[in-house]
């Protein structure tokens, strides 16, 4: 009954008017500007394909003993995204890989989906990339929502306070991401190349000896503690939006620009005899 009523609660705050969002970043799912990826947008060109092992974190990290998280398997995050996952547990993380790298093109290249069941109810993570497989670089990540107080097991978040945090929209919706922000972070990262991502679950506790910081320094106070099998983010899948073209796209692409700008010379020759 207790779940319910969060559900029910859930989805009464998910149809508040735009005017209720406080913060400076994007509107929530189905919002007029809202940068939420749609899982069957028709940007998206392709799916995780590869997982490593997953890396569990204890459901409740204060306590000595605590058992992991259990949902889902490293296989749960691969495909589209349709609410099978794999939890994390506080702190844990996973990475994903693709059959073909990720690129850095216009606006977002990929977007993380997780399974919150309403605008409000949002579990976070980091979300780093790498190009070798060796050297990961994060995301600024930047959180906005007060820490006076904590964010209880089911509590409510403004997704208007949070920026490149996977888990910002509900379930169905994925969090996107941009290469651009991280052009030129280090000479260890290509983002016209990037195969793998991985995501860390964000311990959204306000305790200073178990609290995870964004890239402002803020603390990050999410639903905390989530001490249950499917506690911390709830991995669905990793969507692409831009990727490295096939080897024969490229060619043939190339014989097009030759081939056209053969056609254009022999025009303009045309032209200057006439």
């Amino acid at each position: 009954m207790l779940r319910l009523n969060w559900l029910l609660f859930g989805v009464l705050i998910s149809v508040l008017p735009a005017a209720a969002w406080a913060g400076p970043y994007s509107l929530a799912a189905g919002q007029p500007g809202s940068t939420a990826i749609d899982k069957s947008d028709p940007r998206i060109v392709g799916w995780a394909t590869a997982a490593a092992s997953v890396t569990r974190g204890p459901q409740n990290i204060s306590l000595v003993g605590s058992p992991a998280a259990t949902v889902g398997t490293s296989a749960s995050a691969l495909g589209i995204a349709d609410n099978s996952v794999v939890s994390l547990g506080d702190g844990g993380q996973l990475t994903v890989g693709f059959e073909r790298a990720i690129t850095d093109g216009p606006g977002f290249d990929f977007a993380v989906f997780e399974n919150g069941f309403a605008d409000t109810f949002l579990e976070l993570a980091f979300v780093e990339v790498s190009s070798n497989g060796v050297d990961f670089f994060r995301f600024p990540a930047v959180s906005l929502t007060p820490t006076a107080t904590q964010v209880g097991s089911f509590g409510a978040l403004d997704p208007t306070n949070l920026d490149n945090l996977a888990g910002s929209f509900r379930g169905g919706f994925g969090t996107p991401f941009d290469l651009g922000l991280l052009r030129g972070v280090s000479p260890l990262l290509d983002v016209d190349r990037v195969q793998q991502v991985r995501i860390l679950d964000v311990v959204g506790t306000i305790d200073p000896l178990f609290a995870t910081f964004d890239s402002q320094i803020h603390v990050v106070n999410d639903p905390w503690p989530t001490a249950f099998a499917s506690g911390g983010f709830d991995l669905d899948a990793v969507a692409v939006l831009h990727q490295v073209p096939e080897p024969g796209s490229c060619i043939l692409g190339l014989l097009a620009a030759v081939l056209g700008w053969t056609t254009f010379r022999r025009w303009t020759r045309a032209c200057r005899r006439v």
